[in-house]
């Protein structure tokens, strides 16, 4: 997915096609993604005015054959509608992904299409929630504290059989993550351990992070 707008980011483009060490989100995403072999097909799924953009990354990426680009819709359930809709007869398996979580590496992609294969329709990585999370009502009074042990934030790649997710969707729910969905139709999702480098891409701090990970690596 390549379409965040990047407000948060202070940029004037979609988020995925801001810069990070000498090559946009997007290209550092779909590096990644290619670089697992499991991953066959890629589609770039970006906002209509981006689509000459997302093009030139596809076309310069490792395997420009195995990538299309199409366009995204107003919300993110329905960018996701479009890529499903542009999946190959042998797609068996999707992973949605989102271009901010750009350094999430190939191996997470590896992982979950393991364990997709392994008997489990829709995986999902997530990452222990360090702090104690409150629950408030719309006057901001606290309602309840969860149990933070059984709370997960949760990342991309979010694994699937290529059945579930499209069942999900045609179910015609809005939901924040394509998880939710798949839960909203009935279906079980299992959380695996997620990785430190599938963090978010949001605020300029953020970016920063990202650049001294980079230059680290």
């Amino acid at each position: 997915m390549a379409g965040g707008r990047g407000a948060r980011l202070g940029a004037a483009e979609p988020k995925a096609f801001v810069a990070l060490g000498g090559a946009s989100l997007l290209e550092h995403a779909l590096q990644r993604a290619l670089g697992a072999p499991e991953v066959s097909h890629v589609i770039i799924v970006a906002p209509a005015s981006h689509l000459r953009e997302a093009g030139v990354v596809a076309s310069r990426s490792a395997r420009p054959a195995d990538v299309d680009v199409v366009a995204g819709g107003a919300e993110r359930t329905d960018s996701v509608a479009a890529g499903l809709r542009a999946l190959r007869p042998d797609d068996g398996i999707v992973l949605v992904h989102d271009a901010a979580r750009c350094l999430a590496p190939s191996s997470l992609f590896t992982r979950l299409v393991h364990e997709v294969r392994s008997g489990h329709p829709a995986v999902v990585p997530g990452l222990p929630v360090a702090d104690t999370i409150k629950q408030v009502d719309a006057h901001g009074v606290v309602v309840a504290t969860p149990d933070r042990a059984g709370l997960r934030a949760v990342q991309t790649p979010q694994a699937f059989l290529r059945e579930v997710l499209e069942h999900a969707h045609a179910a015609g729910v809005v939901a924040t993550d394509d998880a939710a969905l798949v839960e909203a139709a009935g279906g079980h999702v299992r959380v695996v351990e997620g990785e430190r480098m599938a963090f978010k891409v949001t605020t300029p701090d953020d970016l920063a992070t990202a650049q001294r990970h980079l230059d680290d690596a």
